[in-house]
């Protein structure tokens, strides 16, 4: 397995980010979305850390050049900053859209994979994800809804890649294991 972060330039090199900063700006980018700043107290409480943990994240941010930030201050995204955010941000987003809304599955259980996935697939992988959600959410020439299709299977008893049938009527579901919204 590999992971992928984010590359930015930086005194002319480029550099990667990990994961955790990854989150960190993310964080930031959502909690600037309608304000101005965002506060570390904010940040904390966001990504469940402590407010050592973001001092130390922001600090480093800050000398990447990724975010404005002094101590006991308000923090803002640079440019360069906010692009990467706007980037890591996307990619959640489309991953907990095909968690939840094609797959079906539920909200916490969507957002928990979209934050494991997000760090793990490039942006041909999201690109595809992207357009092949836009398919299955159309109705096609025939009037069909691929995805409303996909979730009548999924209830009135498919099998999952285990051989496990999907709905309740055997034994326990696949639904109910998994936790699909019906």
């Amino acid at each position: 397995m590999y992971l992928i972060f984010e590359t930015y330039m930086t005194s002319g090199k480029i550099e990667k980010l990990s994961a955790s900063l990854e989150d960190y700006l993310e964080a930031i980018f959502n909690l600037l979305s309608g304000k101005t700043v965002a506060r570390s107290k904010d940040i904390a409480e966001t990504l469940g850390v402590t407010r050592a943990s973001v001092t130390g994240a922001l600090r480093n941010l800050a000398q990447k050049g990724l975010i404005h930030y002094k101590p006991y201050g308000y923090v803002t995204l640079t440019e360069q900053g906010n692009r990467l955010a706007s980037r890591v941000a996307r990619r959640h987003a489309v991953l907990h859209s095909f968690f939840s809304d094609i797959l079906g599955l539920e909200e916490g259980i969507s957002q928990e994979a979209a934050c494991r996935a997000e760090h793990l697939l490039g942006p041909e992988i999201i690109n595809r994800l992207t357009v092949f959600m836009e398919f299955v959410t159309r109705p096609d020439t025939e009037g069909k809804d691929v995805a409303a299709e996909f979730e009548a299977f999924c209830r009135d008893g498919g099998q999952d890649f285990q051989g496990n049938h999907t709905s309740g009527t055997a034994g326990k579901g696949y639904n109910d294991e998994h936790k699909i919204k019906r």
